[in-house]
């Protein structure tokens, strides 16, 4: 929605997803952004991740659909395996007509590389939008007419009509607006990465090459497969608690405990796990869900405003719906503040619902004991085409619908 109103200076604080897809959104929406990242050049680290149909709704919205399902998996199935077992406790149908008829737009799989740089080339491409590396945001003045925002590096300052901070999990923004403190660790740890197809023999090529999501949950550890980028890579993610937590310390969540974790589990997943990246460990965070999102002409957005845990596979996709909202806020609403409060009113219970409810669809997954058999019976009892404890997720609350 072009904004008819006199255009703004946005400028966007973070290069990452949410940044990107936020800066994008409001040159859309007929303002100018200016998009500020800390690195020294635009990157996104990590592998594979889920586009549930609210993301691709979000995507076809900012003009990039196209371009992200280029390299993108359409998987046939979302299927949850016993890790223990190895059998199917429950599985959902992603190309039949009744997810077709119910959520329009696809599911998808796609590497996070290839989706950044759909967002950047796009970013790149509109004439409203100019991209900095190498600016690390310190503090940020705002008054009643602007945010002035100051550099780490050597730069003059940057003065805009509001800011969007989209500076990820640690938020130094955040940090300084809302004062919670640290972000809230799991003691939960993920090893992740992509490996090509052509390395995997036996199960996991048949796996593979059946392009489903697979998802093995066992006790206190699951392990997440599917391919992306057109089937030539396939994502891993292994996934458990730690006993050896400690906040102040990094020796914990190692490659010894994701052995000892997954020591019980089936053939097929132990025959994935030489295969999981071990380059890094990623500790596992989120926050307790806040109302604080709007500071004058300052908005959080993306995992600044609510992080989330992993189990829902939403952490991307509602980040990218943030970035919808917000533009569509700015594109009704003359006065940056006004254009916040409106995006944050939209957004902000969806957010928190799904930030609480992925911890419990986690404390689910990782079930043990009588638990974890009382789960499979009564998932095994849905049918493929059981949507409905899935679509409050899947579906965005729909645009507000513009005064006469």
């Amino acid at each position: 929605m072009p904004v008819t109103t006199s255009p703004l200076h946005i400028a966007v604080v973070g290069g990452g997803i949410g940044g990107l897809a936020a800066a994008l959104a409001t040159a859309r929406a007929g303002h100018r952004v200016t998009l500020v990242e800390r690195a020294a050049r635009f990157a996104e680290i990590g592998a594979g991740l889920q586009l549930a149909p609210n993301a691709s709704l979000a995507l076809d919205e900012l003009g990039v659909l196209s371009a992200v399902r280029h390299t993108a998996v359409a998987p046939p199935r979302l299927v949850m395996m016993d890790a223990l077992t190895g059998e199917e406790i429950t599985a959902l149908d992603l190309r039949g007509a009744a997810y077709t008829d119910r959520f329009a737009h696809p599911y998808l799989v796609t590497h996070r590389t290839d989706l950044h740089a759909a967002l950047l080339a796009a970013c790149r491409e509109h004439p409203a939008v100019t991209l900095h590396t190498g600016h690390t945001v310190t503090e940020a003045d705002q008054d009643g007419s602007g945010v002035h925002l100051h550099f780490a590096e050597a730069h003059a300052g940057l003065t805009a009509d509001a800011v969007v901070a989209a500076d990820g999990l640690h938020s130094r923004l955040r940090r300084a607006l809302v004062g919670d403190g640290e972000p809230v660790c799991s003691r939960y740890v993920a090893f992740r990465g992509a490996l090509p197809t052509a390395r995997m023999t036996g199960r996991m090529s048949q796996h593979a090459a059946s392009e489903a999501v697979m998802v093995w949950a066992g006790p206190r550890m699951h392990l997440v497969q599917y391919p992306v980028r057109r089937g030539e890579l396939y994502n891993q993610v292994a996934v458990f608690e730690s006993d050896r937590y400690t906040p102040d310390s990094d020796d914990w969540g190692t490659e010894a405990e994701l052995e000892e974790r997954f020591g019980g589990s089936c053939d097929a997943v132990r025959d994935a796990l030489p295969l999981v990246s071990r380059d890094r460990r990623w500790p596992l965070f989120d926050r307790a869900p806040v109302d604080s999102w709007v500071h004058g002409r300052i908005a959080l957005l993306g995992d600044a405003a609510h992080p989330m845990l992993q189990y829902l596979a939403q952490g991307a996709c509602q980040a990218l719906e943030d970035a919808v909202a917000l533009g569509e806020a700015l594109g009704r609403c003359a006065d940056p503040a006004d254009a916040f409060t409106a995006y944050a009113d939209r957004r902000r219970a969806r957010a928190a619902r799904i930030q609480t409810n992925a911890r419990r669809f986690g404390e689910i997954c990782h079930l043990e004991g009588m638990g974890a058999t009382l789960r499979n019976m009564l998932l095994a009892s849905r049918g493929p085409e059981a949507f409905d404890d899935i679509s409050w997720v899947w579906t965005p609350a729909p645009a507000p619908v513009p005064a006469p």
